[in-house]
């Protein structure tokens, strides 16, 4: 599989992960009177996973297309 569909793939089961912490969470919040502290930092670690992603996601079709006009410039 090649990196940027690896990369893809990913982000989307963080997505869901993430998806899942926060219902965690919020019943865990709902069901206690005074719930742990963790468990209001349970989502950040696939939220701070899943923005290195999304950037990544984000900047690739910029880098691509640069690059393909450093080729063509090279070629021609």
């Amino acid at each position: 599989m090649r990196w940027n569909k690896w990369v893809r793939q990913t982000h989307r089961w963080l997505s869901v992960a993430f998806t899942v912490t926060v219902v965690a969470a919020t019943v865990a919040i709902m069901g206690q009177a005074e719930p742990a502290a963790w468990v209001y930092y349970l989502p950040l670690l696939p939220l701070f996973l899943l923005l290195g992603t999304g950037l990544y996601l984000f900047v690739l079709p910029y880098v691509t297309r640069a690059r393909a006009r450093r080729g063509a410039a090279r070629a021609g």
